[in-house]
């Protein structure tokens, strides 16, 4: 995996006075198996998923987005908004609470006329996996400490964001970084009763699932099939997100 640096104008689609509307990437309708059968009791059974096609992000929410939205609305900063290892503009906003994510999820749709929102789970491991059936990681089965600069990253914080190249789908920091939140309640069992279609996750519950890495873990890149959770209303500064949107056909 090269390095490619760049910085957040090159994710900018349609920029205002007061919000950044991001690079979306399609994701394409189709099948795939969701799950590791060697991984954690919550990771199985392995079972077979459509989703259809949705757009995602190509990178996480920065500080300088979620700027715009503060400005905009008068909603209250995050934990650490002022903190020099969290703050760079390009780094990835951390500590939104669940509703924060969803608040600024509405917000951007009313400014744009677009239905932006939090990926399903599915629709995360669908894309994290880049069209690859069966591997560990978004660029394979080589282990995290693999990855250029592996060691000499993630010090203090999060890193500016898309400062390595993506996986094959084009989507940055999917796996690393911050932990995305999902829009899906969670539930250990889910898998054993999840829908073949476009599975939303249980009706109720009191965690709401979460994906992808953390600069802040030992090991600082998930498997695309591991899951996390926590209560909705806690505000981490390893956790962060990343917005989908409906498909325009």
């Amino acid at each position: 995996m090269a390095t490619h640096k760049t910085d957040t104008e090159h994710f900018t689609l349609q920029r205002s006075g007061d919000f950044v509307e991001p690079v979306m990437v399609r994701i394409p309708e189709g099948w795939f198996e969701m799950g590791c059968a060697t991984g954690r009791d919550d990771e199985r059974p392995v079972h077979r998923v459509w989703v259809d096609a949705f757009e995602l992000a190509a990178c996480q929410v920065t500080n300088a987005e979620y700027a715009r939205f503060l400005a905009a609305t008068k909603h209250p900063p995050p934990l650490h908004w002022d903190d020099l290892s969290f703050n760079h503009p390009e780094q990835p906003v951390v500590a939104p609470s669940w509703f924060d994510a969803v608040t600024y999820c509405e917000w951007l749709s009313k400014k744009t006329g677009r239905r932006y929102r939090l990926p399903a789970e599915a629709e995360w491991e669908r894309a994290a996996r880049g069209g690859e059936e069966g591997k560990l990681y978004p660029w394979g089965d080589a282990p995290p400490e693999t990855l250029p600069d592996y060691a000499a990253r993630w010090k203090t914080g999060p890193e500016p964001v898309g400062r390595y190249a993506p996986n094959a789908c084009g989507l940055y920091n999917i796996g690393d970084n911050v932990h995305e939140w999902c829009a899906d309640w969670y539930d250990p069992s889910y898998y054993a009763r999840s829908p073949e279609r476009n599975p939303q996750g249980p009706a109720d519950g009191r965690r709401r699932a979460s994906r992808g890495g953390s600069w802040r873990h030992h090991i600082k890149v998930s498997r695309v099939a591991a899951r996390s959770s926590i209560s909705p209303e806690f505000k981490y500064a390893d956790y962060g997100f990343r917005i989908a949107r409906e498909f325009r056909g």
